[in-house]
């Protein structure tokens, strides 16, 4: 939010400097990202003078150009060659002297040079106001009065002023800050002084010959709508100094109507909205919400077609502007408008920010309208802004204020102590000092009684509603740096449980950031179409669009839409991971689930100028699996083939009816929600299961082996439907103290083979932590494995 020093200066008296200021709004909670000089006109009008144009004669080498002589208030006369229609002896003038830059409202600036032209010196050039920035006019050099004084600098002679720019980060809760009169008010609260609030005591209605039905049909989307007329205006320019006010804050200036509405705006805080009166068919305003579809054409030129939860402000027949969000192409300001309809409103906060949002629209309106305006103000900044259009455009105010509140706002009450406001803080303040902060913020003292106060807060403070609310003000204006940093340091022992969650979980992030893996973070907030399970799904109950209206369910459907966006900026190689919470209501409770999600999809190994790509598959997926199971330590589990209708195929490792992880290939139905159509592997960990296994685990030391471990491998053809795992699992069975591990290093099934038979080769892996095994004995455990083998599942040993 922008903010200028010069402006604020018109509601507060201050001495400090703009640096001195910038320290104390950062102090007070208002942070200042930057400060800079600003110029209302570019290049502040430096080197430009005014002159006195004495002779005017035709270019002897050119019809369109004259020779003049000009005084400038110098030690010599300057001779410029001016090719402007209008120039003339005797006229007084502006001019831009050798060395001077110019900064013309369009093109890039440039340097007055001495230079012939045509055959004739010229030592400068005289100004046309959009040459300078002092105007948009080019039909010739700007004429001054005849009391314009020769040699007195342009910059004095227009009033021009530098100005100092505040850039303040502002929080969503600090809407009652959003203009320079909110600013003004802490600045007002820190230096224990009154605001000077513009003067409003002249408003009055001229006459009462222009009157406007206005009908309130949703008192709940609008609780107060006030508004007044303002006939035989004339639209022209705005005088230059409210042009240059907005140009500070960079707001373009429009003409005399619209650049009042914006002034006020940023002035006080209350958005306004003018309508060309006579556009208004049956001279009546309602406030409601028309039936969804109804196309409407904003300012922008762009037919939107309304939703039933829009609030529109209509005249007799149609609608004329989005509420609280932006204006209709038809009922606006134009340069024949003669009589003015003017709104100042207080719309409901939720209701504006949906609009907003739904129509992609956002305006300086809409963000103070979404995060709250005050009630109070409405009639103040109309009549602001009426008397300011009847001064500026030459018009009479035409109507009473009509003003619809049925049900005012009532300040919130608050109750507070004084110990726990120091308790909060972590010092000790005064009780008079806490009192005169509170005053001086603008909130009211209700009753005050030996430990504290009950409190009225003015409705303009939108986010100041309980006790540790009025801390934070209290706490912003005594100071952040006067609360003194203890020097004793508090220690206690706690007990924490095992494992740390928190550790446990960057491991396994570490591990897998180290593989090539990157972590995603999705919103938790997701689509309803998305629910596999509707009637356990959490619904949101004022979701901000179809989009997000329930709270996930599973990891994987957020998840692919990243794919999707990923592969869709040519980025197809994928190996994500995350870390979250899935929400169900369940026999009408809500339960979230921790988990975690492993996504592979695109290629494993990318092409190089020496290797083929090498899309991923299944097993890429499984190491990495196994990989985070054997990081936590769990060395005992099941596993099946995965009967989910979540996987087109995969695996789950369980034990007894707990499931750790399933995985496996994400179907073609998801894949086409998320609009993916590359393949997709992902595993789905239960990880509160995980970390529960982790608690119940045992560290056990044993030393290295002092005797070799040794290797045999042994080939067999198997029925096609017996598994590694009961082949892994009949080894042990057979010998559990000379195995230590079993794999399988060839698979093969074809044509060669008996039907129903494929042909498997493992490596057994045996030791003795006793001595070193002998032939014999190796021999021994490799006899018996191979009779249970045969015995167990039919295996024909191959020789």
């Amino acid at each position: 939010m922008k903010i200028s020093y010069s402006w604020l200066k018109q509601f507060i008296q201050t001495d400090q400097t703009p640096q001195e200021l910038s320290l104390i709004l950062t102090n007070i909670g208002l942070e200042v990202e930057s400060l800079e000089t600003v110029q209302a006109v570019a290049g502040g009008l430096e080197g430009l003078v005014i002159g006195h144009v004495l002779s005017c004669v035709q270019h002897p080498n050119a019809d369109r150009l004259r020779v003049t002589t000009v005084d400038v208030g110098g030690p010599e006369i300057l001779q410029i060659v001016c090719g402007a229609p209008n120039v003339a002896q005797g006229q007084k003038v502006v001019v831009a002297t050798v060395g001077t830059t110019v900064y013309p409202n369009e093109g890039e600036p440039f340097k007055i040079n001495k230079s012939k032209i045509r055959g004739e010196v010229s030592e400068g050039m005289i100004c046309a106001e959009d040459e300078i920035g002092l105007g948009i006019s080019h039909d010739g050099i700007m004429v001054l009065p005849e009391d314009a004084q020769v040699g007195t600098p342009a910059k004095v002679y227009f009033k021009l002023e530098d100005d100092f720019l505040y850039e303040i980060g502002l929080t969503p809760n600090r809407a009652d800050a959003a203009s320079h009169l909110g600013v003004a008010r802490d600045l007002a609260a820190y230096f224990r002084t009154d605001i000077r609030m513009p003067d409003i005591s002249g408003f009055k209605a001229d006459e009462e010959s222009l009157l406007i039905d206005v009908k309130v049909e949703d008192t709940a989307a609008a609780p107060r709508y006030s508004s007044v007329t303002i006939s035989g205006v004339t639209v022209k320019a705005s005088p230059d100094w409210l042009q240059n006010k907005l140009k500070v804050i960079g707001i373009r200036p429009i003409n005399n109507i619209v650049d009042i509405t914006n002034y006020v705006l940023h002035d006080l805080g209350v958005p306004l909205h003018a309508f060309d009166a006579d556009q208004i068919k049956g001279a009546k305003v309602i406030v409601k919400k028309c039936a969804a579809g109804t196309p409407f054409v904003t300012l922008d030129g762009v037919e939107r077609k309304l939703s039933a939860e829009d609030l529109m402000i209509c005249n007799a027949e149609e609608p004329m502007c989005i509420a609280g969000v932006f204006g209709g192409k038809s009922s606006g300001i134009s340069d024949t408008t003669t009589n003015i309809f003017l709104e100042s409103a207080y719309f409901n906060a939720v209701s504006v920010r949906k609009t907003s949002k739904r129509h992609s629209l956002k305006t300086d309106a809409s963000f103070r309208f979404e995060r709250g305006t005050d009630p109070d103000m409405t009639v103040v900044a109309l009549k602001r802004a009426a008397l300011l259009i009847a001064e500026l455009g030459n018009g009479k105010i035409s109507s009473p204020v009509s003003d619809i509140y049925p049900e005012p706002v009532k300040p919130y009450e608050v109750d507070v102590n004084y110990s726990n406001i120091n308790r909060l803080i972590g010092a000790e303040i005064p009780a008079e000092e806490i009192k005169a902060i509170i005053i001086a913020l603008g909130i009211h003292v209700a009753a005050e009684t030996a430990d504290g106060l009950s409190l009225k807060v003015p409705a303009f403070k939108v986010d100041v509603t309980r006790e540790c609310d009025i801390t934070e003000e209290v706490l912003r204006i005594y100071g952040y740096n006067n609360i003194e940093i203890p020097s004793k340091i508090n220690a206690s022992l706690s007990y924490s449980s095992k494992p740390d969650k928190e550790q446990t979980q960057h491991v396994i992030a570490d591990m897998l950031t180290a593989n090539g893996f990157l972590e995603i973070w999705c919103n938790s907030l997701t689509k309803g179409a998305y629910s596999k399970a509707p009637d356990e799904a959490v619904q949101i109950l004022n979701p901000l669009s179809s989009d997000l209206n329930v709270m996930r369910q599973e990891l994987l459907m957020p998840a692919l839409e990243s794919v999707a966006y990923n592969q869709n900026r040519k980025t197809a190689d994928i190996k994500f991971y995350e870390f979250g919470k899935t929400y169900h209501l369940i026999a009408g409770k809500y339960v979230e689930r921790p988990r975690l999600l492993i996504l592979l999809s695109g290629n494993n190994q990318a092409e190089q100028w020496n290797q083929k790509p090498a899309p991923v598959s299944f097993y890429h997926l499984k190491a990495a699996v196994d990989a985070v199971i054997g990081r936590l330590g769990i060395a005992t589990y099941q596993l099946e083939e995965v009967k989910d209708e979540r996987f087109a195929f995969g695996l789950r490792y369980f034990r007894g009816d707990k499931t750790l992880v399933s995985f496996g290939a994400a179907t073609a139905a998801d894949k086409k929600k998320a609009d993916v159509d590359k393949d997709v592997y992902y595993a789905d960990f239960d990880w509160a299961l995980l970390l529960d296994l982790v608690r119940k685990n045992k560290i056990v030391n044993k030393e290295v082996p002092k005797y070799p471990a040794v290797r045999r491998d042994l080939s067999m053809l198997v029925d096609t439907d017996v598994t590694f795992d009961t082949l892994k699992s009949i080894a042990f069975k057979t010998e559990k103290k000379l195995i230590r591990n079993v794999q399988v290093f060839d698979v093969y099934i074809g044509d060669k083979l008996p039907a129903g038979k494929k042909s498997y080769a493992l490596n057994f892996t045996l030791q003795d932590e006793e001595q070193t095994l002998t032939d014999k004995q190796i021999d021994a455990v490799m006899q018996k494995i191979m009779h249970n083998l045969a015995q167990t599942v039919n295996a024909e040993i191959r020789k």
